[in-house]
């Protein structure tokens, strides 16, 4: 199929932003991490007392060669679960045909014997959770949180670049006092890291027991082992040398109960949030002229007016992390919630988890493609800052309360809410303060491109 014909905007026009999650959500990536914890299971199986026999070297290379999945191998597996292969019916069923799959291969690995061992005492949710935690886990590794930490430090770099510049602050969209550049990207750094740093610190829980969580099938087959310590050590093996750990949960139903993926979901939702918040004050900038973008050559900003240089990669990111977050939302909400023991609802859902992802990582692209196409206009926003004197009303009112003047807030309310306030104007306001000369100086040398507080240093600060 041609990019042009994809129904998903994923797989059509922003598909190479989103390529390299096809190794991680993709119907073929999904066989791939089935066939893997089947393998490794089966490995596992050999050290147990009345299970396997133990493997030899070269049967354990053999093993983990089956798990080294091609196109062909995942497109036989699609085979069978759709229309049935070397005398194997059709399955309908994705995991058995995994299982089957793996016969086949151990048949002509000369494995033949242990092949009745394959996904013994498991249910198929023993197989796709684990499969789910560690796709979730290599998406996060390798795509997610990387994408995010190089947005942080595009970000951070902005802060320390333009720590000391000032700006207008404005709140309720009015405005208020001087800032910096570099201090309200600060802003935007922190709360970026405490996510990432939440996303890294986090675990998958994982189950390895059985149709409805009790290892009745295990149990009634080996009740000798311990199957308890058996998940523990298996669970534990599948993360070497992996960044986002699975962690063993024996309290289950026949279903993991998703809560680990819903924490990663929710903190993913709320690095979207800031990012969307960004965005969002990144458009309104550009919009006033206080950043601006650069061109491209041969680039156009509108079909009918060729002057408009568009912050169309802020608002591509505010949309595609808009819907993301709407995905992550449905998650958060239908995940954890399963009927009894086990509905089929959420297996349905979860194959939904790459488009998540995928709008996620468009977004962080489009985010850094506009960063890479900005300057801050220290000029602009120098001169904006100028025309509103007003702004330093709050620290007059507050150094007229130090000095004991009574009234002062109401003083200075009189003298600038709704009005335009001069310098000059603002001079014969303080001649006429019952003050000391050496305050009616301190009052006169207030300016608000230099009264920014500690928004430089606070900019500076490591996080």
């Amino acid at each position: 199929m041609e990019l042009i014909d994809c129904i998903s905007p994923i797989d059509g026009r922003y598909r190479n932003s989103a390529e390299p999650l096809a190794a991680r959500f993709s119907e073929k990536a999904l066989i791939k991490y089935r066939v893997k914890v089947e393998v490794e299971y089966l490995i596992a199986l050999s050290g147990v007392k009345g299970a396997l026999k133990p493997l030899s070297a070269v049967q354990k290379a053999k093993l983990l060669a089956i798990a080294e999945v091609s196109d062909a191998d995942a497109a036989l597996v699609k085979k069978i679960e759709t229309q049935g292969h070397a005398g194997i019916p059709a399955t309908n069923h994705d995991v058995k045909a995994v299982e089957y799959f793996i016969r086949l291969k151990l048949k002509a690995a000369g494995l033949s014997h242990i092949a009745e061992w394959t996904h013994f005492a498991l249910t198929s949710e023993d197989t796709n959770n684990l499969s789910y935690a560690l796709m979730v886990g290599d998406a996060l590794a390798f795509e997610i949180i990387p994408a995010l930490e190089n947005l942080r430090a595009q970000i951070e770099k902005l802060a320390l670049a333009h720590a000391a510049d000032p700006l207008l602050a404005r709140t309720h969209g009015q405005p208020a006092v001087p800032t910096t550049f570099g201090k309200e990207f600060k802003v935007f750094s922190a709360r970026l890291e405490r996510q990432i740093r939440q996303l890294k610190a986090m675990s998958l829980p994982a189950k390895l027991n059985g149709a409805v969580g009790n290892y009745n099938a295990h149990h009634a087959a080996l009740p000798q082992t311990d199957w308890l310590a058996f998940t523990r050590k298996f669970i534990a093996q599948l993360n070497a040398g992996r960044k986002i750990k699975l962690e063993a949960n024996i309290f289950t139903t026949q279903i993991e109960p998703h809560d680990g993926l819903v924490e990663i979901f929710d903190c993913l939702r709320r690095a979207d949030m800031v990012l969307v918040d960004f965005s969002q004050d990144m458009w309104r900038y550009i919009s006033d002229g206080l950043i601006i973008q650069n061109t491209v050559a041969g680039e156009i900003g509108s079909s009918t007016m060729p002057q408009k240089v568009n912050p169309i990669d802020f608002e591509n990111a505010e949309g595609n992390f808009g819907a993301a977050n709407a995905l992550f939302t449905f998650f958060s909400a239908k995940l954890p919630v399963s009927r009894l023991q086990r509905d089929l609802s959420d297996s349905t859902t979860l194959r939904s988890a790459g488009s998540a992802f995928a709008y996620n990582l468009i977004a962080c692209k489009a985010l850094l493609r506009g960063l890479s196409k900005i300057r801050v206009n220290a000029a602009a926003a120098l001169e904006m800052l100028r025309a509103s004197p007003e702004v330093i009303a709050e620290g007059a009112q507050t150094i007229l309360r130090r000095e004991g003047v009574t009234g002062g807030y109401e003083k200075m309310k009189a003298l600038t809410r709704g009005k335009k306030l001069s310098l000059a104007g603002f001079a014969v306001f303080v001649d006429g303060l019952d003050v000391a000369p050496k305050t009616k100086a301190e009052l006169k040398s207030l300016r608000p491109e230099t009264n920014t507080g500690l928004a430089a240093k606070i900019a500076r600060l490591k996080i």
